[in-house]
């Protein structure tokens, strides 16, 4: 049975409450963590390299934990899962939209890339909340991530609808545990120069690149919207309306 905590209606804060986050480290993992924690959170990040984590352990400060896990091994998860009685939040912010679920049709796509990526963003996802769901408590939720650049119906956009559904049927299932999904848009600027990055956001309705810590505001309303579930949420610059 989970953790019968009672609900917190009355105010949405997140002060005394346990969020983890596996893909904590860094980028709009990291942000959410910092936000939340500047909220009283306690937070406890996770990711599969240990450098990582104790970088960003040591700019979070003492009431953030980190531990190594890797999303593509079960035992690793359970794991890590095993070593807490009761937590109030789960985000999974481990995502991959790379240019093999994208760029080709359904019938050219390199299959071993896809598998492999649909792997870490749905059945590491699901073996995760399987692992997790006793120890959540009733007050709680379970934030999951959808990294794409598409939301149209064509062909690359299968991932997105197999997203969408199962974050539905999540929630449906595992009611009245709220289940939710941030879906985002956000050009790396790893390598790229200033005329590359222009000219993949000038034709945003907001014409720029997010940054981490405005993405992460949509993961801490889900984190704080208590009648709020089976949805997933956009943060695009509009991207979707063009």
């Amino acid at each position: 049975m989970r953790n019968n905590v009672k609900n917190s209606r009355d105010s949405p804060s997140l002060r005394d409450q346990h969020v983890v986050i596996l893909g904590g480290s860094s980028g709009v993992g990291y942000a959410t963590a910092k936000c939340a924690l500047a909220e009283g959170a306690k937070v406890t990040i996770a990711s599969n390299q240990e450098a990582r984590v104790e970088a960003a352990l040591a700019r979070l400060g003492p009431r953030a934990h980190g531990v190594v896990v890797d999303v593509r091994d079960e035992a690793s998860i359970a794991a890590f899962f095993k070593g807490f009685v009761a937590f109030d939040h789960l985000l999974y912010m481990i995502a991959d939209s790379g240019p093999h679920l994208l760029s080709a049709s359904l019938t050219q796509r390199d299959s071993t890339a896809a598998a492999s990526a649909l792997r870490n963003a749905s059945w590491g996802a699901l073996t995760a909340i399987r692992y997790a769901q006793s120890r959540l408590s009733t007050r709680g939720s379970i934030v999951l991530t959808d990294r794409t650049r598409l939301n149209r119906s064509s062909p690359q956009s299968v991932p997105v609808r197999v997203f969408d559904h199962m974050t539905r049927s999540l929630a449906v299932d595992l009611a009245p545990l709220r289940v939710n999904a941030v879906r985002s848009y956000r050009k790396s600027t790893g390598g790229a120069v200033e005329s590359e990055l222009l000219q993949c956001t000038q034709g945003l309705l907001i014409p720029r690149s997010a940054e981490p810590v405005e993405i992460a505001q949509a993961y801490l309303y889900l984190l704080r919207g208590s009648y709020t579930t089976g949805q997933v949420l956009v943060v695009d610059g509009g991207r979707t309306l063009l």
